[in-house]
């Protein structure tokens, strides 16, 4: 049996000894992006190494590509295979933020044709409440051949090509930034406030409940019926920020049994690095 959705901190205690299973911390803070390495240090789950969003899960910014560009598929394969992630291992990422930074992680590894990765379900908090070990020691370094990618080049969609697709009505765009962002009415990481015209809002938050755990299947499936109104699953394209939390709502999908849309990279701060496109603000 593998976990390729979220996989509930009781499950992953079991397997902690388990050589086949890796952990992963991705704990961060885009106001202090070394506070996750400095949370980790403090104290994280047994074996987890520590995957930094701006180090680990994102390429070299350009002009283009937005805050976090999605890395050289090569050069992320090479780490995994350095982590010790191989075709037949079981992943388990999380963080401290309802799995808006692990899903990034569990996105790019299913991107890379890795089935086998799963968000622990309540992060970090739900595996301090458990009373469940924990380490501040790093794992040891190892080596290890690169990971064998496959990678799925259409789950990704550039600006040019989501702007082409928008015009044609041949897709369906949603934002899971905050309703404050996506209205305009603060934008406190990019230069330019508001939203891509005709796009809808789903804040990622809305995908869990009261205790940072995902919701049941039925409970996603009503919450996310209204991006979807009209379309089919393959014809959303997920964006945010910088291609972060979107990764949050495509989990929230597959978790709903609504698998197939892609992800916008670049996101919001990538179609606003050219002043030509269209730029909306208010509820829609």
């Amino acid at each position: 049996m593998i976990h390729s959705t979220v996989v509930s901190p009781d499950t992953l205690r079991a397997h902690l000894q388990d050589p086949g299973w890796r952990v992963f911390d991705c704990r961060f803070d885009l106001r202090d992006p070394g506070a996750g390495r400095r949370a980790y240090a403090e104290g994280h789950v047994p074996g987890a190494r520590y995957a930094d969003l701006d180090i680990d899960l994102a390429g070299p910014r350009g002009e283009r590509g937005g805050r976090h560009p999605l890395p050289d598929p090569g050069h992320f394969a090479a780490r995994l295979g350095r982590w010790g992630v191989g075709p037949q291992t079981q992943v388990v990422v999380y963080d401290d933020a309802g799995g808006a930074y692990a899903a990034r992680l569990w996105w790019m590894l299913r991107w890379l044709g890795h089935e086998a990765v799963a968000v622990l379900d309540g992060g970090w908090g739900a595996w301090t409440q458990l009373s469940a070990p924990v380490q501040t020691a790093a794992p040891p370094a190892r080596e290890a051949p690169p990971y064998p990618a496959r990678v799925h080049a259409d789950w990704v969609v550039d600006a040019h090509a989501l702007q082409a697709e928008l015009a044609a009505g041949r897709c369906r765009l949603v934002d899971a930034r905050s309703a404050e962002r996506f209205r305009g009415d603060c934008e406190p990481y990019d230069p330019v406030a508001g939203h891509v015209p005709a796009a809808r809002n789903h804040p990622y938050q809305r995908n869990l409940d009261g205790h940072g755990r995902f919701l049941p299947r039925a409970q996603l499936r009503e919450a996310l019926a209204p991006c979807l109104e009209g379309c089919v699953p393959a014809q959303v394209v997920q964006m945010c920020g910088s291609g972060v939390t979107a990764c949050h709502n495509l989990l929230a999908m597959e978790l709903a049994g609504l698998a197939g849309a892609r992800l916008y990279p670049g996101s919001w701060s990538d179609w606003i690095a050219d002043p030509a496109r269209p730029v909306a603000r208010g509820e829609s």
